[in-house]
């Protein structure tokens, strides 16, 4: 059986960020770190369940938007908590639920009441709920619950 797993190109900080993303989850651990020449080349991690490998093989390629880690989450409590680790020490804030790490990794940290509210029955309450969420950075439950129940 085949197994998929996401494969991060980093220029020389493949362990800090390895290090970095298994202090922020709960349920991780490191898995390997391969060294070439005394200096790490290439990681293993598991965060929540999720393998992911990463390696140090320069500055030709950096991160973009057009990949991003997507977490699902349960409240805003840990919406809040997971938003302010992964925009420490220079992350920065995007729209919509949108981050960028320090590393410059892009992330969605979406709490589950965001797609249930977006797919209200009633469209009056769904579009409501979508234009509080974009004028929105990081996302706030009570804010588009309010916009929702005030369409």
């Amino acid at each position: 059986m085949a197994t998929i797993s996401p494969f991060l190109w980093f220029d020389t900080q493949a362990e800090q960020a390895m290090n970095f993303y298994a202090s922020i989850f709960k349920n991780s651990k490191v898995l390997s770190a391969q060294k070439i020449g005394g200096q790490v080349f290439a990681v293993e991690f598991d965060l929540e369940g999720q393998k992911f490998m990463a390696m140090n093989a320069g500055p030709q390629h950096k991160f973009n938007e057009s990949i991003s880690m997507f977490v699902s989450l349960d409240t805003q409590a840990e919406v809040d908590d997971l938003w302010a680790k992964l925009i420490a020490d220079g992350g920065r804030e995007d729209q919509c639920g949108w981050l960028k790490d320090k590393f410059g990794l892009s992330w969605q940290i979406i709490p589950k009441a965001l797609p249930r509210l977006l797919r209200d029955p009633n469209p009056k309450k769904a579009q409501a709920a979508m234009q509080a969420m974009l004028a929105m950075k990081k996302i706030i439950v009570a804010d588009l619950e309010k916009a929702a129940a005030n369409a």
